[in-house]
């Protein structure tokens, strides 16, 4: 059966037809003081979901959200945190204005939200995963050591970035869009990198490179030691899991749908650590079945790769802008 471009029967998105609602999650970075403090003091449903990360974590998720905590970006409770607020603002959705996605996707720590959108994780088992996810990837490497840039130009090419960097200790990332690739690696080799990015391009073409605030080099070969403990996380809670669903997910690392097997989320989600996030193709994918695309989260990151694409995407960061979109229906 197939229903909005997706089929009920194998938990598999239609490709080529544009029928599909489809929900994208961003990842760390998009995390602000007050995030889904709208949802939380306007829906009972938003309220429950803060509570239920706060009772598995064993600290106030909510207050951590709403306040000036500076450990919202630490990376072990931004990401807990990050997902508690686009999980609750995704019930906030379906419960006021009946809103029901077909596909899903997310970006990096985005991944665990549309994971749980779609029923393949419990929202109380992924809160625990990222939070250690969180502490793992910090731990990876010392603060300062390891950073992230984002390269900006037009006309990226990651495949020849990649090479120019080769004898560097910097990967690509994140292929974020045709204008957008970010670097990670050992802070100290980042002006080299930088001046070999600049150098593939003509006077022409201007090329900015932008040092993130990051405190670790994610999504590069230091994560690769942390891939088996993260591994036996996932398997410690995967006796919940329902892979029939994962289908209907991008994998970050696959750049196309995962496959509809336990197993092979867990090692798209190990092997997601320390390789490019493939975000262009995961758009691509989705959008070759969507007749909308909808981001959910603290953040609108998102809606300009889908615009750098030539696909509308409607951000949702907070309930003025759900009631606005859904008002306007």
């Amino acid at each position: 059966m197939i229903m909005n471009g997706f089929t009920r029967d194998t938990g598999e998105c239609v490709m080529g037809e544009k029928k599909a609602t489809v929900a994208v999650f961003p990842g760390q970075g998009s995390q602000r003081p007050g995030m889904g403090k709208d949802f939380y003091e306007a829906m009972p449903v938003c309220r429950r979901t803060f509570e239920e990360a706060s009772d598995v974590l064993g600290w106030d998720v909510a207050a951590l959200c709403f306040g000036e905590d500076a450990r919202l970006n630490l990376t072990e409770y931004t990401q807990p945190c990050i997902v508690t607020t686009e999980v609750a603002m995704l019930r906030g959705l379906a419960e006021r204005f009946g809103f029901r996605a077909d596909c899903f996707g997310g970006h990096s720590l985005g991944e665990f939200t549309a994971l749980t959108a779609a029923g393949v994780m419990p929202f109380a088992d992924t809160v625990q995963i990222v939070r250690m996810r969180g502490r793992l990837m910090q731990d990876a490497v010392p603060v300062g050591v390891g950073s992230m840039a984002a390269v900006i130009a037009e006309g990226m090419d990651a495949d020849a970035l990649k090479t120019a960097l080769a004898d560097l200790p910097i990967d690509v990332a994140n292929i974020n869009s045709a204008t957008q690739v970010v670097v990670s690696g050992e802070a100290a080799a980042l002006p080299e990198a930088e001046n070999r990015c600049k150098a593939l391009f003509d006077a022409s073409r201007s090329c900015r490179f932008v040092q993130l605030n990051v405190s670790a080099p994610f999504h590069s070969r230091f994560m690769k030691k942390i891939e088996e403990p993260f591994a036996a996380t996932l398997r410690q809670f995967s006796s919940s899991f329902d892979g029939r669903n994962a289908g209907s997910v991008t994998s970050n690392y696959r750049g196309t749908f995962h496959e509809p097997s336990v197993e092979a989320v867990i090692g798209n989600l190990v092997s997601q650590l320390s390789n490019p996030v493939r975000w262009c193709d995961n758009m691509q994918t989705l959008a070759a079945g969507a007749a909308r695309v909808f981001e959910i989260g603290p953040g609108r990151p998102l809606r300009d790769f889908f615009k750098s694409i030539g696909v509308a995407c409607e951000s949702i960061t907070g309930l003025a802008a759900a009631e606005k979109i859904f008002s306007a229906q």
